[in-house]
């Protein structure tokens, strides 16, 4: 199996160097930028596993650029800042971002994140594969994409998929908000639940969803959430 790349955007040489150097002694594969221009510029050629960004960028707002990269790009997103605020926690994630680590930071906690969420997007138990067909819908988990009956694609984020998924693998099964917690990680609280209302607000409205009384994806006032499609992998 080839080694992850990770991309790496910061505007802070040292900050580039204490993540490279780390990155590459734990078996990653990395590529730093200092711009949002150029960093761009090489997603258009490359398409790297986790993408870590820096919020307090030169030549463009780092929280439209992680929206961005959310809906166009299938990389893990974390957030690396020095911003440590409880909202700009929240607006990142519910934006799009995977995680967010607060500068200082501790470089093995970051291998050890970035491994943790590597590890959450690989295909597990149920499922075992990354086709999944429900409702005259198909989950293309490879492509990040969801492909209607009439052919329609519509494209899904990383974060999304992997609420998705979830559901996928547990169709038919209370999920618990502590369930969800424990599987997709991040810590607990009102900014993981936040995050979770948001992703799934999204994935109910590519699924075409009435907000009012969703089909597929109801919610457990008090417990969590069901997903009620039938579910076929493969």
């Amino acid at each position: 199996m080839s080694q992850p790349h990770v991309a790496i955007l910061d505007d802070e040489a040292e900050i580039r160097c204490i993540l490279a150097d780390a990155l590459t002694e734990a078996g990653f594969r990395t590529s730093s930028f200092s711009r949002a221009t150029e960093f761009e510029a090489a997603l258009k050629r490359t398409a790297p596993d986790v993408c870590l960004v820096d919020l307090g960028l030169p030549d463009r707002d780092g929280l439209a650029l992680v929206h961005r990269l959310a809906l166009e790009s299938g990389a893990t997103i974390i957030i690396i800042s020095g911003r440590a605020a409880p909202h700009d926690r929240v607006t990142g994630l519910e934006l799009g971002a995977d995680d967010y680590i607060i500068k200082p930071f501790e470089p093995a906690e970051v291998v050890a994140r970035i491994r943790a969420r590597l590890r959450k997007g690989r295909p597990v138990q149920g499922g075992g594969g990354n086709v999944a067909r429900f409702n005259g819908w198909e989950a293309q988990f490879d492509r990040y994409v969801l492909i209607g009956a009439d052919g329609t694609e519509v494209p899904f984020s990383h974060a999304e998929g992997e609420v998705l998924r979830l559901f996928l693998e547990s169709p038919k099964r209370l999920i618990t908000r502590t369930q969800m917690q424990e599987s997709l990680g991040g810590a607990a609280g009102e900014s993981f639940d936040r995050a979770m209302d948001v992703r799934i607000s999204r994935l109910r409205a590519k699924l075409d969803e009435d907000p009012k009384n969703p089909r597929l994806i109801k919610t457990i006032y008090g417990a969590g959430y069901i997903f009620l499609g039938d579910v076929h992998w493969g």
